[in-house]
């Protein structure tokens, strides 16, 4: 059996199962296996399911748990979501996004790192810009994290701004 053809019923089961986390193990294999356009497929796939797993978390009134790992790979892909649109300029959906994935986790650190991200997407700060005067990415490679976690100075002026505001 050809490499794809089995990576491809490895992802069809971990996408039947509903399994975000077993999705993103094979993503290097994905990487390395599949053309672009199925690499796309196989991104929109996960979203998807991230998605669903939002609603019925949203639905079920409680907050996702950063040790379980379904609960923890559901915060990835959105997060992941939510950066993209950041990074195209799309600063409304992207504080939408993160204002919703700010209250969704049960990890504090997470919650406060997102609503950084939120106010910095609401002030239309270039993405470019969070990157280099907000985020210390050094520092969160550092500590390991799968969204930016560690951040300068600047990004408690803008807490302090957006407060100031109102936000």
């Amino acid at each position: 059996m050809s490499k794809t053809k089995t990576l491809k019923e490895k992802v069809l089961k971990a996408q039947e199962a509903s399994d975000i986390a077993s999705l993103y193990v094979l993503e290097q294999e994905a990487h390395e296996t599949f053309d672009e356009d199925t690499l796309h497929g196989f991104y929109a796939n996960i979203l998807d399911l991230a998605l669903e797993k939002l609603t019925d978390t949203l639905e079920a009134h409680r907050v996702m748990d950063m040790n379980e790992v379904q609960d923890f790979a559901t915060l990835r892909a959105l997060y992941e979501y939510a950066v993209e649109h950041y990074s195209a300029d799309e600063f409304n959906d992207a504080a939408a996004l993160f204002e919703v994935i700010s209250g969704l986790s049960n990890d504090k650190k997470f919650s406060k790192a997102m609503k950084l991200h939120w106010i910095a997407a609401a002030e239309k700060v270039p993405f470019d810009d969070f990157l280099e005067k907000i985020a210390d990415l050094d520092a969160t490679q550092k500590m390991g994290t799968f969204y930016i976690s560690e951040f300068t100075k600047k990004a408690q002026e803008l807490l302090n701004n957006s407060q100031e505001k109102g936000k």
